[in-house]
């Protein structure tokens, strides 16, 4: 039980890229070869005897090569060239350094290396993000835990570039946290108290609102609260303003996200099987509100809003039942066959008072419909939008983070299949209810919006993960977090 000095329990991942043909040399990384000169050559003759060459993901561990790094990693990083890709619609390099880094920290993780130095394999912000996500592990309620592993740059590197990438990765992994946390844990109130918490250190440009249910009942809310009322729990709707523009008066960013802290279904109740799961049917609040902290840590200069609806969706003597009839903010009443398509109620009341702030585009996010993670899967988020100028910002913002979106047809199709109601001027589900659950779910946002600039994310494909994406443990993925901040950050720059 000798605890050795710090220095010495230090680990290393360095990387190594693939040949490019059977009579080249080991290529390493810039950071890689200034490591193999100071051992006189040693980590090249060892990847040498030791093996095939390393393919791209995987890796090797070497012991004792450095007196100050008892453990080094090599990570393959994949052929070195092109790196945006075209079919794949995402930057292979930016995703092979995330998976390739991630792969090492966790290695070193599993050996209690409590300190890593990271090579940043040309870069910087791509390699911290690997760091980051690829560590975070949620078991905050386990009483074994893994060791938590602190990670800094080898060698020389743009720091701000680092930085930035650990900003990027810790959003993420913020919204992972809410996501994966029990939702008697993570209530409405617990989650705004969250996100006011973390937001505290930039109380100088961030204005944070937790409206009661008194404030949604006299802003006529009618839809948000007929999905609360089935709970004990409190509905709070959370505003957020981040005013990072120079210009106040610059025409926000609006940013809203379904906060369904608990989803059973309602009396139209889910089955038991997977139902934990729904404890993070408030992906959509999570990803927005993290975004926003991330924009704040960052200091962009855009002024960002955020909506956040929540509440939980349970059954009770209070409920929705199917049939009921209930009235939007905007005046529009909504027949409510099926009350486990809550989240199009709670987020048609958030829409109608986006449109308040006279905003420069609004981008909601919600875990919505099954119907999206059957047609799309797990690699990209669906969009939906009225707008080829917000698509193809966020298609932009999506290939540098490497967490994909997708355009999904808005067509008027879809909206007749919503709009016929025996009772009402809506219907919370499509007339041919197996048929474009997710396109029938986005024409009924639709209703609800005026504004020339809009797109609706469906996550609910994307919210966790197994194994699809390398850099991720399995559990919630936080997605799309990092390609909304990449968004802001364009939109940002822009003038």
């Amino acid at each position: 039980n000798i605890r050795l000095p710090r220095p010495y329990r230090d680990g290393l991942v360095l990387g190594v890229y693939e040949k490019q043909s059977d009579n080249d040399g080991i290529h390493l990384t810039e950071a890689a070869a200034a490591f193999d000169r100071s051992i006189s050559g040693k980590l090249s003759e060892m990847l040498s005897i030791s093996g095939p060459p390393l393919k791209k993901g995987k890796s090797r561990i070497f012991y004792g090569l450095h007196q100050d790094f008892p453990s080094a990693v090599v990570v393959g990083l994949g052929k070195s060239g092109t790196c945006v890709c075209g079919k794949e619609n995402w930057n292979n390099c930016k995703e092979n350094i995330r998976a390739a880094v991630s792969v090492g920290c966790r290695q070193l993780q599993d050996l209690e290396v409590a300190h890593v130095e990271v090579d940043p394999c040309g870069d910087g912000q791509s390699a911290a993000e690997g760091a980051v996500l690829g560590l975070f592990e949620y078991d905050e309620l386990k009483t074994k835990k893994k060791v938590r592993v602190t990670t800094q740059p080898y060698g020389s590197v743009d720091s701000a570039a680092w930085q930035k990438g650990v900003l990027y990765g810790d959003g993420q992994n913020l919204a992972r946290q809410l996501m994966e946390a029990p939702a008697n844990h993570i209530t409405p109130t617990v989650f705004a108290n969250s996100i006011e918490q973390k937001l505290s250190p930039f109380a100088h440009k961030v204005a944070v609102h937790k409206r009661p249910q008194s404030w949604i009942e006299s802003e006529q809310m009618g839809a948000f609260l007929s999905v609360s009322k089935g709970s004990e729990e409190p509905p709070i709707f959370l505003e957020l303003h981040y005013k990072g523009s120079l210009d106040s008066a610059q025409p926000p960013l609006v940013l809203v996200g379904k906060g369904i802290t608990f989803d059973s279904g309602g009396i139209s109740l889910k089955p038991s099987s997977g139902m934990d799961a729904m404890r993070a049917d408030m992906g959509g609040a999570a990803t927005v509100c993290s975004a926003i902290v991330t924009a704040a840590a960052l200091k962009l200069p855009i002024n960002i809003i955020g909506l956040a609806p929540l509440c939980e969706n349970m059954p009770s003597g209070k409920a929705n039942k199917p049939g009921d009839v209930v009235r939007a903010k905007n005046g529009k009443t909504i027949q409510i066959d099926n009350t486990d398509a809550e989240g199009r109620l709670i987020l048609a009341d958030a829409l109608c008072y986006a449109h308040s702030f006279k905003p420069r585009a609004i981008i909601n996010a919600a875990t919505l419909t099954g119907a999206i993670d059957v047609a799309l899967g797990s690699a990209a988020a669906g969009v939906f939008t009225n707008s080829d100028w917000l698509w193809e910002r966020l298609h932009k913002a999506s290939i540098v983070t490497g967490d994909r979106v997708w355009r999904m047809p808005l067509f008027q199709h879809y909206t007749k299949q919503i709009t016929e109601s025996a009772l009402a001027d809506l219907n919370n589900i499509g007339k041919y209810s197996r048929s474009g659950g997710a396109c029938t779910a986005a024409a009924f946002l639709r209703e609800f919006v005026t504004a020339d600039h809009w797109a609706h994310l469906d996550i609910a494909g994307v919210m966790t993960n197994k194994d699809e994406v390398p850099y991720l443990r399995k559990g919630m993925s936080g997605r799309p977090t990092r390609t909304l901040v990449e968004f802001a950050a364009g939109l940002a720059s822009e003038p």
